[in-house]
Order: structure tokens, then C-alpha cells, then sequence
């Protein structure tokens, strides 16, 4: 018998432990496997003297005998590494690891006496995480498994990226994965002389972050690597993400915002409106105006990034400040009102297009 039928023999088994009676349409969908499949699998398991029995009728359908259970319940090295994902399935089918996480998670309810076991089954049916951002789909990555093993066994990866200023070849030590709103970002070491614009800051080596989604191709090397001294993967990632807002976030705008307006800030510029809003509302009654609206101190990115963010706040929000992205607001909105305005439209409503000569 190969090892992926054993795997899967035994995944039958312990669900049929840890759940009770299940149908073979019910055994398919949970293995992603046929019907048929699940029939065969049923008769190696009583041929080998498991007590399977065949319940009829439409409540019918697979269970165990009363007070059979198995104790075949020992992780393999990937099942364990992969309870690292156990609250974020998508992500663990991404690295190639769903198969190992839902066999690992059998094997540990299967090992768990009958009410934490029962508490575990509730847990998992009443919480559900789920990463990604609203409205957005997640990159495709077809390099992620390989990127992982490489990862994971320190192998230098040589690599084709398309960057905002084109493509580069460019090969990487990969330190670590992280998963952030539903995106794949590799941290790897680079050698300066592969980095022309690292080569002035004369450094043997740097850290970077590479989004996994623009890796056009990928391929694993011989050689291996050794991982910086006291490299720590998450303080690394909290130091990158708060250069790259600094960064970003160049200038500060004074808004004065509507009731719907508070709403929408957090909606629109995250982390940055939060606390915006936190710092207005601590000042109390020195942000608010005459007329009952907020005035926030807001941290924005470049000046024509900023218009089109601000634009999403409409009528509800006023840039009182500094004066030139004001200004540049107005011409955007003065664009808009003449691109919409009613001359342009005809007597059916519609646009009017210019005569053709």
C-alpha cells in the first residue's frame, strides 16, 4: 500500500472516530475524493479488521462499532509543522500544506479526551478567521511552495522579480514567509553586488521584502546558506512595516470631517485614521467646530496619491490644510464638476459627444 493511501485510509478513520456517523458523499468531500474511492477505502479498512459498519436508509451511512477508537494517532514532521496554520486554512492550502494540516488536526482531536475533544469540534464550528481584505483578490503564487522549501531549508534561491522599475535577476537567501491581509511577502538577504542601488551604501549583505505574487520564475540552487546571527523574522517585519509608513506617509492633512465622515476614516485610511480620530477626540471640545465637526491632523502619502484618497470621503470631508493640497483638491473637484456638469447632458440624459468633422 503507498503512503498517500495509508495517509488517507487513516484520515477515514479518524473522521469516522471523531465525528460519528458520515455519508461516503460526505467521507468524498472532506478527503477530495470520489465517491467511488471512499467505497474502496471502507473495504480496506474491514479487510484489515477495522469494525466499520454500513448503516441503510436515507439517515444512514458509516460509522465505527460502539467504542472502537484507534490510537494511531502520531504526527509526521510535515502534520506538525503545519499546526503552526491551524487557524488559517487558506493560507496552509497556499504552502502545499492542507492535506498535512486537516490529517494533523484528525490525528489531534482523535488523541484528545471525549470533552475537550467535543470543546475543539465546537470551537472549530463557531470561529473562523479569515485573513484576506474585503474586495480584494490574493496575488497568485504559483512559486510558493518552492519558496517555502527553500525557505525551510536554507537553500539560495535565484530569482526573476518584476519591481515597479522593471524586472531583475537576482539570486536570495530566504529568511522567512509572512502573511499580511491575505498577501505573501518573502524576507530575504541579497548580495549588495547583485543590488546596484545597495552597492554606494557599502554593505556585504541586506535585508528585503519581495512580494511573492511578482516572482516570474524561481529556482532552487545547491548552495546553501548560513542565517544572519539573532535574526528575528517578526521584529524584522515590525521594524520594515513602520519604515515603510513613515516613508509613505509624507505630509499631514488638517480635515474637518462630518459625523458619516468619523465613520469612514478608519474604513479608508486604516491604522493612520484610527488614530487620527483617537488624538482629535482626546483634545474634546478644542477639535470640534461651531458647527459640530471634527477636526483631524491626518497622515498622507505623496500629494497626488493624497487627492484621490481624500476624494473617497466626498462631501463629507473638507481639506483645511497645508494650503497646496487644498488647493489641488479644489482643482481635482473643479475637474470633476465640469466633466459631470448638466450641459453635457442631452435631452435623453445622456452624454453628449462632440460632432464628428
Amino acid at each position: 500500500m503507498n503512503r498517500m493511501r495509508a495517509d488517507r485510509l487513516l484520515s477515514l478513520l479518524l473522521l469516522l472516530q471523531n465525528r460519528g456517523r458520515m455519508t461516503a458523499p460526505e467521507l468524498a468531500a472532506e478527503l477530495e475524493v470520489s465517491v467511488r474511492t471512499v467505497y474502496r477505502d471502507i473495504d480496506a479498512l474491514s479487510a484489515s479488521g477495522v469494525p466499520v459498519h454500513a448503516d441503510r436508509g436515507p439517515a444512514g451511512g458509516y460509522r465505527l462499532m460502539d467504542g472502537y477508537r484507534t490510537r494511531l494517532t502520531g504526527l509526521t514532521d510535515a502534520q506538525a509543522g503545519s499546526l503552526f496554520l491551524a487557524g488559517a486554512p487558506g493560507p496552509a492550502r497556499e504552502l502545499g500544506l492542507g492535506a498535512d494540516l486537516a490529517a494533523a488536526q484528525l490525528k489531534l482531536q482523535a488523541s484528545l479526551p471525549a470533552e475537550l475533544a467535543s470543546r475543539a469540534r465546537r470551537i472549530q464550528a463557531r470561529f473562523h478567521l479569515d485573513a484576506p481584505a474585503w474586495f480584494r483578490d490574493a496575488d497568485p503564487v504559483p512559486h510558493l511552495a518552492r519558496i517555502a522549501q527553500a525557505v525551510w531549508d536554507q537553500r539560495i534561491l535565484r530569482t526573476h522579480y518584476r519591481r515597479w522599475g522593471g524586472e531583475v535577476h537576482r539570486d536570495l537567501s530566504p529568511l522567512g514567509l509572512v502573511v499580511k491581509g491575505g498577501i505573501w511577502y518573502l524576507v530575504a538577504r541579497a548580495e549588495a553586488e547583485a543590488e546596484a542601488e545597495v552597492e554606494a551604501e557599502a554593505e556585504e549583505e541586506v535585508v528585503r521584502t519581495y512580494r511573492v505574487g511578482r516572482f516570474l520564475a524561481v529556482e532552487t540552487l545547491e548552495a546553501g546558506f548560513e542565517r544572519p546571527t539573532g535574526f528575528d523574522l517578526a521584529a524584522y517585519w515590525q521594524e520594515s512595516s513602520r519604515r515603510l509608513e513613515s516613508s509613505l506617509l509624507r505630509q499631514t492633512a488638517v480635515l474637518r470631517l462630518s459625523p458619516r465622515a468619523r465613520k469612514l476614516l478608519p474604513m479608508y485610511f486604516g491604522s493612520a485614521g484610527v488614530r487620527a480620530l483617537a488624538d482629535a477626540e482626546a483634545a474634546g471640545a478644542d477639535a470640534v467646530d461651531a458647527e459640530g465637526r471634527l477636526h483631524v491632523s491626518l497622515p498622507v502619502e505623496s500629494q497626488a496619491v493624497a487627492v484621490g484618497d481624500l476624494l473617497r470621503l466626498g462631501p463629507e470631508a473638507e481639506v483645511l490644510g497645508p494650503p497646496e493640497l487644498r488647493q489641488a483638491v479644489a482643482e481635482a473637484v473643479a475637474v470633476l464638476a465640469e466633466r459631470y456638469g448638466p450641459q453635457r447632458l442631452g435631452g435623453d440624459g445622456l452624454v453628449d459627444e462632440p460632432a464628428q468633422g
